[in-house]
C-alpha cells in the first residue's frame, strides 16, 4: 500500500490549499495540459472523453426536443458584430481580432468568435420567410474565444469548448418556453447524470447576458463554497431580430419580427464536477460521464487462470459498460491508486482466492467500500452499485450545499456571514442596482440568480430597508 499512499501524497489537500488541490487533480489526473498560448489548455484524452460523455448525453436530450446541430463560422466580420450595440458592448473588451491574411492588412477586422449569436441572426434573415418556416431549433458543438485576463483550467480559459443552442419562433410565448425548457433540461442533466444539486433562478438585469431580455441559470455550490453558474438559457425577444432585419409573413399575411433565444453548458462543467464531488485522492466521476466505468485489475497475474479470468470478465462486461482491463507489469497497489485518481467508479479485483470461490472484490471508489460479489451476479450488482453511488453523490453535495446556505435578513447579517464563510447567502432584494452594487463593492459577493418560487424570509430588503421584490441568492462565484 506504500505506493497508494504516495500517489496520494502528490495531491494537495483541499483543507490546506484548495485552489492548489485542484489544479494537482487536474494535472495528476491527466485531464488537460498547458499550451504555449495564455489560457488555452490541451484537452488530454481523459479530459475529453468526460466531455464527449456530457456531449452524447446533452444531444440526445436536445435532439429528442427536436433541435438539429448545425456549425457556423469561426469568424465574424466587425461590421456584422456591430449591428447588435448593447451585444458587443458586453463582450468587447474580451473580443480578440484578426488583422491580417499573410502580410495582408485586411480591410475589415474579423472578430474570433466569443459567441455566435449575430452569426445565427445573419442566417435566420436568409432562411426565415414565412411563418411556415418558424420555429428553427439549431444547436452547434464548437469553441469560443474569450480574452480573459485571469485563467484557470476548465473554470476560465481564453478558449473553451461548449455548445450553444439558437432558436427563433413564431410567438413570444413559444420562445419563453424554449428559454425554460432548455433550462429544465441542464437542470435535469446536472441531477440525474452529474449528481450536482442546483439552484435554478433568473439573473438580474446586471448580471444577465448581454442583449437578453431575460437570462436563465443552474448556480452549483463547490466543496470550498463558492458557486458555479454551470449553464444558462436566454430569452432574446425580438430585439436580434429587428436588429438584424429578420422579417417574415405572419398568419394574416402581415410582416412580423420573431422571437429568439439561447442556450448553452461549457468545459467549465468539468471544473464543476472536480469541485463537487472530487476528494483528497483525485476525481470522483459520476458512472454516466466516466470515461472508465469498471476498471479490472488482476491480482498475481502470473499465477493460473488469473489473467484468462480477468479478460473472461472483459470480455462480457465490455458490452454493456465503459470498461477497461490493466495488465501491465505496475503493481497493484499502483493501479489502486492511479484509477482512484482518474475517479473510475468501480475498480473489480480478481486474484486466485476469488476465483477458487467464483467470486471477485468490487470496490467503489465514492466511499471505499468493498463488497465479495458472485462472478454469476457481476452484472446485477453493478447496475445496482451504481444507483447506490449516483444516489450516494447526490446527497452528500446536497447535504455540503445545504450546510453552506445561510439567510440574510439585514445588512448587519450579510457582513457577519461573509466574515464567517463562503456559501450561498438567501436574502429579500428591492430590485434597485444600487444595492446589488453595495454588496459587490463591499462584500465581493454577486447575485446568483433571483428565485424562480415565490418564497421570502421577510418584507424588506436586506440592503437598504425599502420594500422587497424578489428572493435572491448571492455568492462568491467562479
Amino acid at each position: 500500500m506504500s505506493n497508494q499512499e504516495k500517489m496520494v501524497k502528490e495531491i494537495t489537500a483541499m483543507e490546506e490549499d484548495f485552489a492548489k488541490w485542484y489544479t494537482d487533480i487536474v494535472k495528476k489526473a491527466q485531464l488537460m495540459d498547458y499550451s504555449s498560448v495564455r489560457g488555452c489548455m490541451v484537452l488530454e484524452p481523459h479530459g475529453f472523453a468526460i466531455w464527449e460523455n456530457i456531449q452524447k448525453i446533452l444531444d440526445k436530450k436536445f435532439k429528442d426536443l427536436g433541435h438539429q446541430n448545425v456549425a457556423l463560422p469561426l469568424l465574424i466580420p466587425e461590421s456584422l458584430l456591430q449591428k447588435e450595440r448593447e451585444h458587443i458592448e458586453g463582450f468587447a473588451p474580451e473580443v480578440a481580432w484578426v488583422t491580417h491574411a499573410g502580410n495582408e492588412k485586411l480591410q475589415e477586422r474579423l472578430c474570433i468568435r466569443p459567441t455566435s449569436e449575430v452569426l445565427f441572426c445573419e442566417y435566420f434573415s436568409r432562411k426565415v420567410h414565412s411563418w411556415r418556416d418558424l420555429p428553427k431549433l439549431y444547436n452547434q458543438w464548437c469553441n469560443i474565444v474569450r480574452w480573459e485576463k485571469t485563467t484557470r483550467p476548465f473554470l476560465r480559459t481564453v478558449e473553451f469548448h461548449w455548445q450553444e443552442g439558437h432558436t427563433i419562433h413564431e410567438t413570444k410565448e413559444e420562445a419563453k418556453n424554449e428559454t425554460m425548457t432548455m433550462l429544465g433540461i441542464y437542470a435535469d442533466f446536472c441531477k440525474n447524470e452529474l449528481c450536482m444539486p442546483i439552484i435554478s433562478g433568473r439573473k438580474t438585469d446586471k448580471e444577465k447576458f448581454a442583449g437578453a431580455e431575460e437570462t436563465y441559470t443552474i448556480e452549483a455550490m463547490m466543496h470550498d463554497g463558492k458557486t458555479l453558474q454551470s449553464a444558462t438559457s436566454h430569452y432574446f425577444g425580438d430585439g436580434f431580430s429587428k436588429a438584424f432585419d429578420i422579417t417574415y409573413q405572419d398568419r394574416n399575411n402581415k410582416p412580423s419580427h420573431p422571437y429568439e433565444t439561447s442556450f448553452g453548458m461549457s468545459t467549465r462543467i468539468i471544473g464543476g464536477i472536480i469541485m463537487t464531488h472530487g476528494d483528497n485522492n483525485g476525481l470522483v466521476l459520476p458512472p454516466d460521464v466516466a470515461p472508465i466505468q469498471i476498471i479490472i485489475i488482476p491480482i498475481s497475474m502470473n499465477k493460473a487462470g488469473v489473467l484468462e479470468k480477468a479478460k473472461e470478465i472483459y470480455e462480457v462486461l465490455k458490452e454493456k459498460y465503459k470498461v477497461a482491463l490493466d495488465t501491465s507489469d505496475q503493481t497493484p497497489g499502483w493501479k489502486f491508486a492511479e484509477y482512484e485518481m482518474k475517479g473510475v467508479p468501480i475498480r473489480l479485483e480478481i486474484g486466485p482466492n476469488d476465483i477458487k470461490k467464483s467470486e471477485c472484490v468490487l470496490v467503489r471508489r465514492d466511499n471505499r467500500e468493498k463488497s465479495f460479489v458472485p462472478f454469476a451476479n457481476l452484472n446485477d450488482e453493478i447496475d445496482q452499485t451504481f444507483i447506490k453511488l449516483k444516489k450516494a453523490l447526490y446527497e452528500k453535495a446536497l447535504s455540503q450545499r445545504n450546510n453552506l446556505m445561510r439567510e440574510a435578513k439585514t445588512k448587519d447579517d450579510f457582513n457577519k456571514i461573509c466574515s464567517e464563510k463562503h456559501g450561498f447567502i438567501k436574502s429579500m432584494w428591492c430590485g434597485e442596482k444600487k444595492c446589488e452594487e453595495i454588496l459587490k463593492e463591499e462584500l465581493a459577493v454577486s447575485s446568483r440568480c433571483i428565485s424562480l418560487t415565490d418564497d421570502k424570509i421577510s418584507d424588506k430588503c436586506a440592503v437598504c430597508g425599502k420594500e422587497a421584490k424578489h428572493l435572491v441568492y448571492w455568492g462568491k462565484a467562479y
